[in-house]
């Protein structure tokens, strides 16, 4: 696991330092472990390949990666990649919907370079260390944006679910076209572009579910908090037909997530503990539900590479991880109380079928990989090597903790650059990729 360490010049210091026994490195833990006055956390650049902060003038609660034409999987530096996001601004008429093209992202003094900083090439490297190049397009969007998705199959085909109580569709094929060109400003600019949706839909309240399917172009389904899910399907005619609420839920629908293989089925989960299955030929009542959690249940993600398997978050901050092929209560096949606030986002990884990453409350981001096991004797052989040995109550499954930003909202995988992921706080964007993965 790699975690933060205190700066070296907040370390206490006395005369007889020189006679003192060798420190031996612990592993603090946010939200249980204390700090010290005077002390101060500072971050470890050998934890990453690459670290990078971007922001926008206004917070944004919800965002989502598109899927580009440079090819997949990449790995060398430096990169380029294409976000779409959406902004909770003061007022309602300053929102909008930003599309940004980041490119030049480079590693920086960070992973190996860092660990080889004293090599002739690291005195050259101011270039390296500059931030990314950020081109926007801005597209005017009345009211906060709660969510937003793009479509896999379409990626310039993007849903908005504003704090209004509308889901609207847009086409910004022609911003991502004029962005590919650099013909944009950077986000200081105030420009503002007005799109006509393709299509719109009004929910008796305002809500947060909503997701694109993956096996099949243009399929949408939307959730709201008055526990109304409505399922969007194409037409030849380039528009969508809503469907009539589906019933089962009774609180708030927080979250859907489409099955990766099977056309008809999709997943919500419900502040009423409940996560769901159902079949979107039955609009009456859910084919499968569990009593997820003693609270609301937040946030789901379905495994795309292993298709019976999903995870939920909680508002304890609990993971869990759910063997659809045994869906019962109390029938989670992992659980993981380690967030020390509400679970506010879970994505598995596009590259690997045991790793997944959450987001909470408690300003920490987690990367888990189900596939480790505690090894007390590879532990004790990597302390001797100065790394600190792992309090008992840590799961042996935490690979990774990101922190640093301030109310952690949703976190994203790359489809395309393995490993690299992105994270919206209310303080900005962390584009970073782990070194250990």
């Amino acid at each position: 696991m790699q975690v933060t360490s205190l700066a070296e010049e907040d370390a206490p210091t006395s005369s007889t330092a020189a006679e003192a026994p060798p420190v031996v490195p612990t592993v603090w833990r946010a939200g249980t472990d204390a700090m010290q006055e005077g002390e101060a956390l500072d971050y470890d650049p050998t934890a990453y390949d690459c670290l990078h902060q971007v922001t926008l003038d206004w917070p944004c609660l919800s965002f989502d990666i598109l899927k580009d034409d440079l090819g997949g999987p990449r790995s060398t530096f430096p990169h380029c990649m294409y976000i779409v996001a959406g902004t909770q601004a003061q007022s309602a008429n300053q929102n909008y919907v930003a599309l940004m093209r980041l490119s030049d992202i480079g590693q920086g003094r960070h992973g190996s370079k860092a660990r080889n900083e004293d090599d002739d090439d690291m005195s050259d490297s101011d270039d390296e260390d500059a931030p990314p190049q950020i081109h926007t397009s801005r597209i005017a969007h009345y009211g906060g944006v709660n969510r937003l998705r793009c479509m896999p199959q379409q990626p310039a085909v993007v849903a908005s679910w504003g704090d209004t109580g509308l889901v609207q569709i847009f086409d910004v094929s022609t911003q991502l076209v004029d962005l590919a060109q650099h013909n944009r400003q950077k986000p200081s600019s105030h420009s503002m572009q007005k799109a006509v949706p393709k299509q719109l839909h009004r929910h008796r309240t305002e809500g947060y579910a909503l997701d694109w399917s993956g096996h099949t172009p243009g399929q949408l389904a939307s959730g709201d908090c008055s526990n109304n899910i409505h399922v969007w399907q194409p037409t030849p005619e380039a528009k969508w037909t809503v469907s009539e609420s589906y019933q089962g839920h009774t609180g708030s629908v927080e979250d859907l997530q489409w099955s990766p293989t099977e056309a008809n089925v999709f997943a919500s989960c419900s502040v009423d503990h409940s996560l769901r299955i159902w079949d979107t030929r039955e609009r009456g009542r859910s084919m499968l539900s569990v009593n997820a959690s003693d609270t609301d249940v937040n946030v789901i993600s379905w495994n795309r590479m292993t298709s019976y398997i999903l995870a939920s978050g909680d508002e304890k901050g609990v993971l869990r991880v759910w063997d659809l092929r045994n869906f019962a209560d109390g029938s989670h096949v992992a659980n993981f109380d380690y967030h020390k606030g509400a679970i506010t986002s879970v994505e598995w990884s596009h590259h690997e079928s045991s790793i997944l990453a959450t987001t909470g409350s408690d300003d920490q981001l987690a990367v888990w990989d189900l596939a480790l096991e505690r090894d007390p004797e590879e532990e004790a052989a990597l302390a001797a090597q100065t790394n600190a040995l792992a309090p008992a109550d840590l799961p042996a499954q935490l690979l990774f903790v990101h922190s640093g930003q301030h109310n952690m909202k949703e976190v994203h995988w790359h489809p395309q650059i393995p490993g690299m992921m992105v994270c919206t706080a209310e303080d900005g964007f962390n584009l970073f990729r782990p070194a250990n993965l």
